[in-house]
């Protein structure tokens, strides 16, 4: 039986070429995701081996939908897609239980046995990102801890995206005033207090793309 893949990628094109990749190494496709909303309800109708995750997608990026797909045991395994390549991103990351961390750059040559990998239960990085990891390493360098918690984080992606506290409490399942609850707290907690403020973050910190 072929291992079974969910891919999220918020570009068709992106999610066109990887199912042709995949599909001609002998693995199945059973659902694609144009966000990372859309990737975690899948995950969770289909149950598959692996999803394959754009880091970048609106409503939800891949680190967040990855944690949660984990969290909610919806697939053995996560590997995320990137351009990105902040060591705080890749760190951040690792402690989520994701697996495998490829650069879009080499995912064409590197995803089907990054797939295989990670159901064996091994860690698999992109060169480029290997050597992110061991400088780190080597110079003794700390990631900074996340402050936020992660609802906070979805509520910052949100709200950096432009939504309104309705459109928010809609996409998350919450009262409008939960939901002002949160952005509030976010606020508080990074000492922001302007919109633009928390979009500046959220770019600068991996959650949304510039």
């Amino acid at each position: 039986m072929p291992l079974r893949i969910v891919l999220a990628d918020d570009h068709h094109i992106v999610r066109q070429g990887l199912r042709v990749l995949l599909e001609r190494e002998g693995l199945q496709v059973v659902a694609e995701a144009t966000d990372g909303r859309e990737a975690v309800a899948l995950a969770h109708t289909h149950k598959p081996d692996v999803v394959v995750l754009d880091l970048m997608m609106p409503l939800l990026n891949g680190l967040e939908a990855g944690r949660e797909i984990l969290h909610n045991r919806d697939a053995s395994a996560a590997i995320l897609l990137t351009m990105h390549t902040q060591e705080h991103q890749i760190a951040a990351a690792l402690k989520a239980g994701i697996r495998g961390y490829l650069l879009k750059t080499q995912a064409a040559e590197d995803l089907t046995k990054a797939i295989r990998d990670v159901l064996r239960g091994e860690i698999y990085l992109s060169p480029g990102v290997s050597r992110i990891v061991v400088d780190s390493y080597l110079t003794g360098a700390q990631p900074g801890s996340d402050p936020l918690a992660p609802r906070e984080r979805q509520v910052l992606q949100l709200v950096a995206e432009g939504k309104t506290s309705k459109e928010i409490a809609a996409i998350l399942g919450l009262t409008v005033k939960t939901a002002e609850s949160y952005r509030a707290r976010v606020m508080e907690k990074l000492d922001l207090h302007e919109t633009a403020a928390l979009v500046r973050y959220a770019i600068r910190h991996g959650i949304i793309d510039a």
